[in-house]
Parts: structure tokens; sequence; C-alpha cells
């Protein structure tokens, strides 16, 4: 049987991983920090009839700069943006692999503070730019200080920020972002895929971008908007970025399918996020009842919590799949990370938790 070894495979690609999280059948998934409350039943109608009227048109090809999708996105966000600022793609993982395609490749770098989203090297590494991991400071926060040091240590071509920060749910400060963009000459991406679950008012780097043409900043449907299966990431920047970005997208790179549904679906924003006051409220159930059973949970501007205190994280997460409830294990030692479900997922995964007695690190 035919290996990778078999095959002329890159060199910098050998013994590489793919990226992959456990995909079980369960009774409560609260793994990959997904929006697992169902779509209203209005919202989805009008998702069907816009698919159903997109697929009358499918044997032409999609509108290859989807403009009404990035008009819908630019009213969306706000913050005096127009549909010249918005680019999208399939997924946020898209949009910044057409990042690191336009600034990135062989011979350039890309800094990121670890731990951090798990594909950023794996980003980095497809497309041929090199991975430096920075350091963070204690309980995984980062400082202006501490990120600005480092940035002018490494001098790296690209810096991804993500804020707030995932695995671990760290919130990051506008200064901390300023110090980075005024530490370097490079592209600044600000990774604000989890923006919608900080609290009412939180400040976002959206409100950076005048007068910052290397500063972007990149979001996601996934999560706030439950799209996690349309797969509609995108990014606001300065409209000379976006032109950047045609030069190394695929051409027609989003279906007339996906610009329909995503267009249909920011039409109900208001009833949409409206699911992420719940979500709010069972992330910071979650902190309160993890401390209770003696875990540590730490600071979250997310929809999920990551916790300390596990002693043997692997024994842990394997009772509670025992038990139908599965987590995520992100290779923190001594912690594990659960999403924010639904009342009655966190209720399940609480219990379960309880029944299954780990022991915990003094």
């Amino acid at each position: 049987m035919t290996t990778l070894d078999d095959l002329p495979l890159r060199d910098d690609l050998r013994g590489k991983s793919p990226y992959g999280a456990p995909q079980k059948h369960v009774p409560v998934a609260l793994n990959v920090n997904e929006n697992s409350h169902p779509m209203p039943d209005d919202v989805a109608d009008d998702i069907v009839a816009a698919l159903a009227g997109a697929v009358r048109s499918l044997n032409r090809y999609p509108d290859r700069e989807f403009t009404r999708l990035r008009d819908s996105l630019a009213g969306y966000l706000g913050h005096g943006l127009t549909r010249e600022n918005i680019w999208a793609a399939n997924g946020s993982n898209e949009v910044l692999q057409q990042v690191l395609q336009a600034f990135g490749g062989p011979g350039r770098s890309l800094l990121g503070f670890v731990p951090t989203y798990s594909m950023y090297p794996i980003l980095a590494s497809g497309t041929g730019t090199r991975w430096i991991p920075g350091a963070r400071d204690a309980e995984f926060e980062l400082s202006a200080e501490t990120a600005a040091a480092q940035v002018r240590q490494t001098s790296p071509d690209i810096v991804f920020l993500c804020a707030p920060n995932n695995p671990t749910g760290t919130p990051l400060s506008l200064e901390t972002v300023t110090a980075v963009y005024d530490a370097t000459d490079g592209v600044v991406v600000v990774d604000e895929a989890y923006a919608e679950f900080a609290p009412d008012g939180a400040p976002t780097a959206l409100s950076l971008l005048p007068g910052r043409p290397r500063l972007l900043v990149s979001r996601t449907m996934s999560k706030a908007f439950a799209f996690a299966g349309a797969r509609v990431g995108y990014l606001a920047a300065d409209p000379a970025v976006t032109d950047a970005l045609r030069l190394v997208r695929l051409p027609y790179h989003l279906s007339a399918l996906t610009q329909a549904a995503a267009i249909a679906a920011l039409a109900h924003t208001d009833e949409m996020l409206a699911m992420v006051d719940d979500i709010r409220r069972q992330r910071d159930r979650l902190v309160t009842e993890l401390a209770a059973l003696g875990y540590q949970p730490h600071r979250s501007g997310s929809n999920f919590v990551l916790f300390g205190g596990v002693d043997d994280p692997n024994a842990t997460f394997e009772a509670l799949l025992a038990e139908g409830v599965l987590i995520r294990d992100v290779g923190i030692p001594g912690n594990l990370r659960v999403s924010a479900g639904t009342e009655a997922e966190t209720t399940a995964f609480l219990e379960a938790l309880a029944r299954v007695t780990p022991v915990v690190a003094e």
C-alpha cells in the first residue's frame, strides 16, 4: 500500500500532521466551539428560499466580486466600512491562507503567540512561510510590552493576533494591537473569530483601521451566526489589501450558493445574535461551576472556557467521552477546553464532570 513516504511530497511537509479535532457521534459535542443552538425556523426558511433562487442560475458562474455579500458584511460591521474594505472566502481559514499567499511565502515569516490557534503554523507551512512561535505572559495574557518586544526582536513579515485567543479565550487589548502595529513594517492580522461573544461595548480592532493600511481584522460567520457548515469567513482592511488578495484567490472562489445563504442570514442579524446572549450566559455559568468543582477556569471572552487543575487531561477526556460528552484536549498540560453549549448541553457536561470525579491537581 502506498504511503506518504512513497510520494514526492515537499520536504518541508514530510512528518507534518493535518489539522483535525475528534469527530465522534455523541449526545453532547462541545469540542470545536460551534454554536450548538438550532437555527431559527424563519431564518432557515429564508435561507432555503435564497438557495432555491440561486440554484436556477447555477449554469452561470457566480459574482466573482461577491458584491452584495460585501455590502451586507460592511453594513453588519459598521465603523464606516464599505464594500471596498471587505473580503470574504470559504471560512476564515481560507481568508488567512490568502493573506499568507499574498504577504508571506518562502523567505518570509509569520509570528504568533503560543498557545494560539493551531491552524496558524499549519497555514504557514502550507504557504512556505516560516512560523515563529512567540511567548505569552502568565495566565496566557499578552501585554503590549511583551508583544512589541518580540516583534522588534524577530522582525516578522506578518503577525497574527488572536483576539480573543483560541484555545485560551484570553481577550486582547487595543493597546497591544497598536503596539504591535507600531513595532513592525509588516502586516498585522487581528483574528476576531469570537468577537461577538465579548461583553457588550467591548473594543474591537475595527476601530483602529483608519490610517493603518497594514492592519487587517478577520471575522467569521461560523460561530455567532451558527454558520459553521456554510464556511463563510471575511476580513476588513484598507482597499489596497483586498486588491492584493485578488492576486491569489482562485477564480469564482465563493459559490453562488454560499453567497446567497450568507446574504440571507445577515438579513436576520438581530435574531441570529440573540443566541449569543444565551451562549455568554452558559460560558459564565461554566466559569462559576468549574471553579466550584475545584478547577481553575481561565479568563474568557469567547464561547468556550479553558480550565486548569486537571491532573490527567487524557483520562478526564476519555471518562467524559464514555459519558457521551465530547470536549477538547488542546495539548496544554493540566488543562482541557469546553465549548459553551445550550443550557441542557452545559448541564450535561457539568453533571458528567461531577460523576467522573476526576483527580484535581493541588
